[in-house]
């Protein structure tokens, strides 16, 4: 079975990005920068009903606008023919293409769309009502329970229990807000289709777009050099890349269609809503030994896509992280007239983790037992343990906890922790290596690099296999004419991918030395041996490895936090990671990933809600004005620690960098007033609440 080198010199190591200098000069051409010979604007008409049964489109007066090439029906719109029922506000119904943005704003003005207003519902609460209005008229709002159980009795597992708690739960509605929204470029012509992409997931795309334009998959070329981020809703061309590709085959034309930041709130997926009862128990020893939680929550209009970055549902992973042996989970999910969900960084773990998380404080105070002790004697992953106790000191856990609300004063401080478990495997990666006689080598690689550092992580394991710099390695990913991979979700990318350029590599470095007659052809000997090729260029193709990488993460966080008591202002002023990453490819790409998971947590502790208005269906809050998210004078000190663990090989972590940090600062929010806030966003006006100075919201 394959292996790592023990020696290594650029694998784990610290060094730069290979893309920066094209992202600093902005030399980077993202997809949103693309603009093919010709190319025209593209727009989408959407639905300004929150529930509306169609009885008229007439595209024909946006073809007269001047500067319009092309009109169609969204595809869903189309397929219905005259049975066509827009199930929430900004749901697509038309598309258009033209010469200016101008045009194009006038063109969706010119489309005549009449339907009959049908009654909606947005909230989750209301949707639950036996009277609600109907999402779908063939089905009740709220869905069958979903039930998992373990243990004969649950009740007398309670009663068998020396303390027991009761907490209630909320997570709000987080909407996917990347800096590059979602969009294509497409251009159809007689010889194929040519997509230019912001996409976690070429192939899906174009086998999307292949089925959407009814053309053969080997007809379509999907293209992302660089893309402005994804956190799981980026798997396909979506509605709008569809449109897009039926606009330029009418106009012949290309047409680049990216969203607008509205139209980003409104339709591209979201992570659900939580609303979590639980209720926890323990014997007398501190072991947990009783779980009940009944949790539902909104998916939207539907249950969510699931990609390869996991499930778009409503349910969590309940029990989460800690040894049970008697729970009863039962879950349900809660349709309403809104945009539906999608695969968000983690699905279903940081609300899990919020409400656990907090349940389990909860138990610990009132046992009178140390909350870090308390999970040390619950969590049965042995990497854990080490992170708690790791952790703790370089936090300075035992110095700093105190007895929740004792903190003196009106501004008041407060720790807390929190910690997550998430697979990260991933296979299937293929690739290819181009080497030439004057030594120059290109890898080729159908994954694509969302910002994470996927072509340095190659540039890095090419170099200490071949024995060359970073420098020295041309990295070619995001198209699809390169060997495939798979999408880049769920943690997968860097253990599918590393195994891959490690096989590749090692293939080539055999063909390179068996053709040259050359013993060692690393280093110093690279060119030497390259000259011995000739006019035709090796190729070596490679595959993903047993043994490389694996699955399974753990890691911990701690918060702490200062509280307001006067305001409500809660500001988190330090958090501690400690994460295992089993081998630690590119250390700078894995800082700024667990570094951005916790900057996206703070957001989703404190910040981040989708507000809709109930009497007009429409989203209040759909841009970075009204939707709030973490700022650079909201980033607290982070200090980020490795279990460096090659033995494990390759493991993804962008995952599990996001999962525990709300649930650490609702801990550290709790600990610091002696009251626990129990929804998140936790804004001033619900630790007001909590502390009983403000009536008006809880």
């Amino acid at each position: 079975m394959p292996s790592w080198p023990e020696e290594r010199k650029y694998i784990g190591s610290h060094a730069t990005r290979i893309d920066a200098p094209a992202k600093v000069s902005g030399a980077a051409k993202y997809p949103s920068d693309v603009q093919p010979q010709n190319w025209l604007y593209g727009m989408i008409l959407r639905s300004k009903w929150a529930k509306a049964k169609v009885t008229k489109i007439n595209l024909d007066p946006a073809l007269k606008v001047p500067g319009i090439k092309a009109a169609v029906l969204a595809p869903a719109v189309s397929e219905r023919g005259n049975d066509v029922t827009l199930r929430y506000y900004g749901e697509e119904i038309a598309g258009v293409a033209g010469t200016s943005k101008q045009a194009c704003l006038d063109a969706l003005r010119a489309i005549e769309v009449e339907a009959n207003e049908l009654p909606y519902v947005v909230r989750e609460d209301d949707a639950k009502a036996d009277d609600a209005a109907r999402v779908w008229d063939e089905a009740p709002n709220l869905s069958r329970a979903n039930v998992r159980q373990q243990g004969d009795d649950l009740d007398k597992a309670f009663g068998e229990c020396a303390a027991v708690v009761e907490g209630f739960f909320t997570t709000p509605v987080q909407i996917h807000h990347p800096l590059e929204t979602h969009g294509n470029t497409v251009s159809v012509t007689d010889d194929g289709v040519t997509c230019w992409a912001s996409t976690q997931g070429i192939t899906s795309v174009q086998q999307d777009l292949a089925t959407g334009l009814k053309v053969p998959q080997n007809q379509v070329r999907v293209i992302t050099e660089f893309m402005g981020g994804g956190f799981g809703a980026k798997f396909g061309p979506g509605v709008e890349g569809v449109i897009a590709g039926l606009l330029s085959k009418q106009a012949r034309a290309p047409v680049k269609l990216m969203l607008t930041r509205f139209d980003q709130a409104l339709a591209v997926g979201n992570r659900p809503s939580s609303f979590q009862k639980m209720k926890l128990g323990a014997t007398s020893d501190g072991k947990l030994h009783a779980f009940s939680m009944d949790n539902y929550g909104t998916a939207g209009i539907g249950a969510g896509a699931s990609s390869a970055g996991g499930g778009g549902g409503a349910g969590l992973r309940a029990p989460y992280i800690y040894h049970i042996p008697n729970f009863r989970v039962s879950q349900q999910t809660v349709a309403v007239n809104a945009g539906s969900s999608r695969s968000f960084r983690a699905p279903g773990c940081p609300p899990a983790s919020f409400g656990m998380e907090g349940i389990m404080d909860e138990l610990a105070v009132k046992m009178g037992i140390d909350p870090l002790e308390f999970r040390i004697n619950n969590d049965p992953f042995e990497i854990r343990q080490k992170e708690y106790k790791f952790g703790a000191e370089k936090f300075g856990w035992k110095e700093k906890y105190k007895k929740p609300g004792s903190s003196p004063g009106p501004i008041k401080t407060g720790v807390g922790l929190a910690c997550a478990s998430w697979g990260g495997g991933g296979q299937g990666t293929q690739a290819e290596a181009e080497i030439h006689s004057d030594g120059s080598i290109e890898i080729r690689c159908g994954t694509q690099d969302l910002g994470t550092g996927t072509k340095t992580l190659i540039a890095l394991i090419a170099s200490d296999l071949l024995g060359l710099t970073p420098d020295q390695i041309t990295v070619r990913v995001g198209d699809t004419q390169y060997p495939p991979s798979g999408g880049s979700g769920g943690s997968t990318t860097a253990a599918s991918v590393s195994p891959a350029i490690y096989d590749t590599c090692t293939k080539a470095l055999a063909e390179l030395q068996q053709q040259s007659g050359v013993a060692d052809a690393r280093g110093a000997n690279w060119k030497d041996a390259c000259k011995k090729l000739g006019p035709n260029p090796l190729v070596v193709h490679g595959r993903w490895q047993q043994g490389l990488s694996s699955s399974n993460t753990g890691g911990v966080q701690f918060a702490e936090v200062e509280v307001d008591t006067d305001t409500g202002f809660v500001k988190v002023k330090k958090v501690v990671v400690v994460q295992d990453g089993g081998l630690i490819v590119s250390k700078l790409t894995c800082e700024s990933q667990l570094n951005g998971g916790v900057i996206m947590g703070i957001g989703y502790a404190l910040y981040e809600e989708r507000y809709m208005d109930k009497t007009s269906g429409v989203l209040l809050n759909p841009n970075f004005e009204t939707y709030k998210l973490t700022g650079l004078a909201d980033v607290p000190e982070i200090e980020v620690y490795f279990l460096d663990m090659p033995e494990r090989g390759v493991i993804g972590i962008g995952e599990p960098a996001t999962i525990p940090t709300a649930a650490a600062i609702g801990n550290a929010v709790a600990n610091a007033l002696g009251v626990r806030v129990y929804s998140i966003p936790i804004t001033p006006q619900r630790v007001l609440a909590a502390l009983g100075k403000d009536k008006a919201s809880a």
